[in-house]
């Protein structure tokens, strides 16, 4: 590999730790056990904030992976328009089908475990995820940057929130970190590059890109990047990218071919949906500059500043021009959400890290109080302080959103979960937003269910069943009931309830379970509660 340019700055204070503290057993700095304990540390983190997340956020987590895993893995489950369409690669479900099969086998598939083990076992992801963030760390900037990136990354409120749900965006985020690890294009000319390290890093990244098209707009960066920084420039793409992306995707797209039953090219699908026709944009559109004004500024919260000091001091600018390219690229869509930007938020908050390191070597020694170090941040509270805010602001936020806010969609599927297994529910429908609740993954018995389709129409201006109940409710269900055999539940949430009272009392409808669901509103009128109804003759 040639000379690369601009080379990471490493602090003197942290090379001479280091060489003083490896001189006495130069084998503790890499070995394997403080690896291993730290992997274990994220693991039991993880798994307890897997636990604690109990609300609902995108219907994504419940509707395309475990929904998806349990038609695989027991025959039943709903598959989204998106499916029919071919817009979603099996790779990620299949992840989730096979933990289904194995809790069947050893009789585990009750409430409890369906509801858990799929949190817990993306805990497991995201802990080699936090892991591969604390090595990558280390690598550019040292170990006392790598233990503050690691608490920064287990505070944040949203990688709190996000990182343990079932979403393909926090498992693209895993193998995100994971592939920037192994790239050299990203180390200093200094630092020592693993054997067969590119080729590691492009099978990732290649794996990222199956489970989600739109990681290769990370990959597009990070990949001319190391091209123009690379001698074996013809090397690196006709023996390298060509067969090893070429390996992934031929080997995604025969296990998609098992499942769909034809040849379906998901990439080429899920880029004329999304950027040639637009079609996210049914759900909703943002101003471009909502990634830079609200998204990710509210991703990051109070870590805002510490990030920013830590782009200008660290000066690595290949990272940190890597999370403009992709916020930038992703402002040009109109459909925008928070887990988009997920992947890039773990190397924000890694520059909070670099600058809560270095608070550290600004405090004086006990020695030398009037001494100020060259590497002082003017301004900045001491590390005591700044520690404490981070914590005072993050993690009670952390806690009522994963806790508290929009819990009452996972409360209502899991009473019911319960309830058909005691044979108590013979039919369900949900009168709410479309994919407002778990399914069938939560509720695990075959029983009919019903909930208002929101598939995009081809032509504009027709509503859905969604919009069109969201309207008018009462008119809506009137037609509704015209030709139905009355269903044993409804779900409903109290906005639309206080609407059709009058409807439900009229057809033997009796609230029997109410649960909290939110405080304040988001996207449309408040949804204070879920309530369930039930049929009585």
């Amino acid at each position: 590999m040639k000379q690369r340019r601009n080379p990471v700055i490493v602090s003197p204070a942290d090379d001479d730790r280091d060489k003083k503290f490896t001189s006495i057993n130069p084998q503790i700095k890499n070995s394997p056990p403080g690896l291993y304990k730290i992997f274990i540390f994220c693991l039991v983190t993880r798994m307890i904030n897997s636990l604690l997340v109990q609300t609902y956020f995108n219907p994504d987590e419940h509707w395309q992976a475990p929904e998806v895993a349990h038609r695989i893995a027991f025959g039943y489950g709903h598959l989204t328009w998106e499916w029919k369409k071919g817009l979603r690669s099996y790779l990620h479900p299949v992840l989730f089908a096979a933990l289904y099969k194995v809790l069947s086998f050893l009789r585990l598939d009750i409430p409890w475990f369906m509801i858990r083990a799929p949190r817990l076992l993306q805990s497991i992801f995201s802990a080699v995820g936090d892991l591969y963030l604390y090595k990558l760390s280390k690598v550019l900037f040292g170990d006392n940057v790598a233990y503050w990136a690691l608490f920064a990354q287990l505070t944040n409120w949203f990688m709190f929130f996000c990182i343990t749900r079932t979403l393909s965006n926090s498992l693209e985020t895993v193998l995100t970190l994971v592939s920037l690890y192994y790239w050299p294009c990203l180390r200093s000319s200094s630092s020592a590059v693993p054997s067969d390290s590119r080729k590691c890093a492009l099978a990732v990244a290649a794996v990222a890109c199956a489970i989600r098209p739109t990681s290769a707009i990370t990959w597009i960066y990070i990949g001319f990047l190391e091209l123009f920084m690379a001698r074996d420039k013809l090397k690196f793409v006709l023996l390298e990218v060509v067969p090893i992306g070429g390996l992934v995707l031929g080997l995604t797209f025969l296990l998609d071919h098992q499942f769909y039953g034809s040849w379906v090219i998901v990439p080429l699908n899920f880029l004329k949906f999304n950027f040639f026709s637009s079609g996210g944009d049914y759900y909703g559109t943002h101003p471009w500059h909502w990634y830079m004004t609200q998204g990710f500024t509210v991703m990051l919260f109070t870590y805002i500043p510490f990030s920013v000091a830590g782009v200008i001091m660290s000066k690595q600018w290949k990272l940190s021009g890597l999370i403009i390219w992709v916020l930038g690229i992703y402002s040009l869509l109109g459909h925008k959400e928070f887990r988009f930007v997920l992947p890039v938020l773990p190397i924000a908050l890694m520059f909070s890290g670099y600058s809560l390191a270095n608070i550290r070597r600004c405090e004086p020694s006990k020695r030398k109080v009037k001494e100020s170090s060259s590497s002082c941040i003017k301004g900045f509270p001491k590390l005591q302080m700044a520690v404490l805010f981070l914590l005072v602001t993050n993690l009670p936020m952390a806690l009522y959103m994963s806790m508290i806010h929009q819990r009452g969609a996972e409360d209502v599927m899991n009473y019911l979960s319960n309830e058909a297994r005691e044979n108590k529910v013979k039919s369900i429908l949900f009168l709410t937003p479309c994919h407002a609740t778990p399914y069938y993954s939560t509720l695990h018995q075959n029983i009919p269910m019903r909930f208002l389709d929101c598939t995009p129409s081809e032509e504009k201006g027709i509503l859905d069943e969604s919009d069109r109940f969201l309207n008018d409710p009462f008119g809506f269900v009137t037609t509704l009931a015209r030709n139905w055999t009355p269903p044993s539940h409804i779900v409903l949430f109290d906005s639309q309830e206080k609407l059709l009272k009058e409807f439900l009392a009229s057809h033997h409808f009796y609230e029997i379970k109410r649960f909290f669901h939110a405080h304040f509103k988001v996207d449309r009128e408040l949804q204070a509660s879920v309530v369930v109804y039930a049929f009585h003759d």
